[in-house]
């Protein structure tokens, strides 16, 4: 839980924010964290949400609340609202305050819903140019989002690339370096087709990246947001479950995907396996040898 320094700044943050004044009573642990602590923090004003850590990574917290603004503002899914974020101070750590979602149970249309809804978010959330206003992360993994106009390169550069480059420097050379390279020679052949306009993309949606509100309706949350192509952000959800097929069924049925999707799905999922490697080691090498010898 926090500390006294962290609760006074709280109070001070929510009594601007809300022009009354708050007070602040300790916070009860939330689990599902494992960067950050997470806490449901009950004040005057109700509860609210607050993850902190005394050593983040730089900017941790204001790219996550620069993601959850950027998501909000289309409007199609819930996210919570980011109220503060700060780098710490001399009495308190580093810490994001948003409001608190009050959690939920999946109705029988849940995932028919949120499929619908992510649908309507990749087709709302449209944007000029491929990238972000700042580079933010993927879990503890730096995501250098630099604006680009083409997308084959963007996800040559700042995607595939630079994960091979992280892999190499953590030992992983041979194969995966050669048939990496050769992938990125090709990815043209693969990726320039659909021509479908840059959208806002959560980053990194698995089945721990979105909760169920209150009334039922899907919730997003942690993202590596950035404006990318929408099969990115599909393929996501496809590698470690919590998605059944009426998801699938609805995004399909609200925006279908253009014919050669699942050649472009493998190619986008080892961009995660990529990063699940050089988080947590050898048991993903496999994975991205797997794409890597069908595609390169």
């Amino acid at each position: 839980m926090a500390g006294a320094g962290l609760y006074r700044e709280v109070a001070r943050v929510l009594s601007d924010h809300l022009r009354q004044e708050v007070e602040v009573t300790p916070g009860r642990g939330l689990g599902g964290g494992c960067i950050n602590n997470a806490e449901c923090v009950t004040t005057s004003a109700g509860r609210f949400f607050l993850k902190s850590n005394p050593s983040p990574l730089p900017g941790m917290f204001p790219r996550e609340a620069e993601g959850l603004q950027a998501l909000a503002s289309v409007g199609a899914i819930a996210v919570p609202e980011p109220i503060h974020a700060s780098d710490g101070g001399e009495d308190f750590p580093p810490f994001l305050l948003t409001t608190y979602i009050e959690p939920g149970r999946k109705g029988p249309e849940f995932f028919q819903e949120f499929g619908r809804a992510f649908a309507r978010l990749h087709r709302e959330g449209t944007g000029e140019r491929f990238g972000f206003d700042r580079d933010n992360y993927i879990g503890a993994t730096p995501q250098p989002n630099k604006w680009c106009e083409d997308w084959v390169e963007f996800f040559r550069e700042h995607r595939l690339g630079f994960q091979l480059k992280l892999a190499r420097r953590n030992g992983h050379g041979g194969e995966l370096q050669r048939l990496g390279d050769k992938l990125l020679g090709r990815l043209g052949e693969y990726l320039a087709a659909p021509d479908e306009p840059p959208t806002i993309l959560h980053g990194d949606l698995w089945g721990g990246n979105y909760m169920v509100g209150a009334e039922g309706a899907p919730v997003l949350i942690d993202p590596a947001a950035y404006y990318g192509r929408r099969e990115a952000d599909l393929a996501m959800t496809r590698l470690f479950g919590g998605f059944d097929r009426d998801f699938y069924a609805a995004y399909e049925e609200a925006w279908p995907l253009a014919d050669g999707s699942e050649a472009r799905l493998e190619i986008y999922e080892l961009y995660h396996l990529l990063n699940h490697l050089n988080l947590f080691g050898g048991g993903y090498l496999g994975g991205c040898l797997g794409i890597l010898r069908r595609f390169a």
